[in-house]
């Protein structure tokens, strides 16, 4: 458990840290927090992480009590947060709620990633704005590499698929965008309306589904936190 060694204190903050705070292991939890249980799912939530230290990771939050490997109907390996790891969920999102209220906006937009933008956007889409059929919806950065500068999201029936290769359905609606302002609108630091006025989100398609991007998209579950730095 102790990569570096104990902090050698009986006080509960410092034997709570020897478990909660090496590297990664806050972002594991959040992910577990969120709902996620596959390890290739958790993966895409941490996409910096290696297999190999998620593993490793997942092992010690075991051997800790906060989560138990739990076999699914096919026999897969899925990972569940114990009590322990529930009781996790206000000191998680209270760390969240800190950085999103004092972290300089500027400071936190710098550090960009698509690929967990979109993995998030998915997770919290709301189905309910759209209409009541499949819908695909693309993402495209013109900023990043030509492999990497599209996304889809495909909604159907109140599932939402995240697709890094085109799935072969028709678009309903492509969204043009650089990563940043839609970080940003994830982030609940600007608006879609605000983004679009300003030149820098673009809409094709579906005119009732673009203008009601704000409601159907999934922000940030921090996005309603006031911030407390400019």
């Amino acid at each position: 458990m102790k990569e570096h060694g104990g902090y050698g204190q009986f006080c509960p903050v410092a034997m709570a840290s020897e478990i909660l705070c090496s590297r990664w292991t806050a972002l594991v939890i959040r992910e577990l927090l969120m709902g996620t249980t596959r390890f290739n799912d958790l993966r895409r939530g941490v996409p910096r992480m290696s297999p190999a230290l998620l593993s490793k990771r997942l092992k010690e939050l075991e051997r800790a009590g906060v989560v138990r490997p739990v076999p699914n109907a096919r026999g897969l390996t899925e990972y569940h947060l114990t009590p322990a790891g529930e009781d996790l969920r206000p000191i998680v999102l209270g760390i969240g709620t800190w950085g999103q209220r004092w972290v300089e906006s500027e400071l936190s937009l710098r550090n960009l990633d698509p690929s967990l933008l979109m993995w998030d956007m998915r997770r919290n889409l709301n189905p309910k704005p759209l209409p009541p059929r499949r819908c695909t919806i693309q993402f495209l950065y013109p900023e990043l590499p030509q492999a990497k500068q599209n996304y889809w999201l495909v909604v159907d029936g109140g599932t939402v698929d995240l697709c890094g290769i085109d799935p072969g359905f028709d678009v309903d609606l492509l969204v043009t965008s650089s990563v940043k302002s839609m970080t940003a609108i994830w982030m609940g630091l600007t608006g879609v309306r605000r983004e679009v006025e300003a030149g820098h989100l673009e809409f094709d398609g579906d005119p009732n589904i673009a203008s009601a991007m704000q409601q159907w998209l999934g922000l940030s579950t921090f996005a309603s936190e006031q911030r407390k730095v400019s």
